[in-house]
């Protein structure tokens, strides 16, 4: 059995959980989050507990197990604190700025690259340092990674948009002749 999956999913204080025709709706302090689930899983909410059920073994089955309580867990979590990626950018004349709802971000082209806050993102900013917060944690895991997209790190310097918590593989450059 799963080991994920089997895990029961117990609900803070302060979030409502419902469940109807196939679609589980947690609404938290910070939103509300809906999530269609696959017809071969069953979401059995007791108390302040919510378990997910698989009908037998079959490997689509196992495989939606985990991925189902999961799904839940991420919503329960996001609407009860959020979810936070930060990016680093480092290089010679590399900027980043907030304008409005805009992230205006100088990365050595010669224009400026502008990426707009789209719904349920925030985005700020604070010196070299880019913060995206939502409730969603697909929605700023995908945004992070269209942000780091523009200039992505190269191995040589180390120039460009990485993860906080990521390390870049440096390079040796070319060697002269002997």
């Amino acid at each position: 059995m799963s080991r994920i999956g089997r895990k029961p999913i117990n609900i803070p204080a302060g979030i409502e959980v419902s469940i109807s025709d196939g679609v589980v709706t947690v609404k938290g302090p910070k939103g509300i989050l809906n999530q269609k689930i696959h017809k071969n899983m069953k979401v059995e909410l007791c108390d302040s507990v919510i378990t997910v059920v698989r009908p037998n073994d079959l490997k689509q089955n196992r495989a939606l197990h985990g991925l189902t309580r999961s799904l839940i867990h991420n919503m329960v979590e996001g609407v009860a604190n959020g979810f936070k990626k930060e990016l680093e950018v480092n290089g010679v004349g590399y900027r980043v700025q907030k304008q409005g709802s805009n992230l205006v971000m100088n990365l050595g082209y010669s224009h400026q690259v502008v990426v707009p806050e789209i719904e349920g993102i925030k985005i700020e900013t604070q010196g070299n340092k880019i913060t995206v917060f939502g409730i969603d944690k697909q929605k700023v895991g995908q945004f992070a990674a269209e942000i780091r997209e523009k200039r992505p790190p190269e191995p040589y310097k180390g120039k460009g948009i990485k993860y906080v918590d990521e390390v870049i593989r440096r390079k040796e450059g070319k060697t002269g002749k002997k």
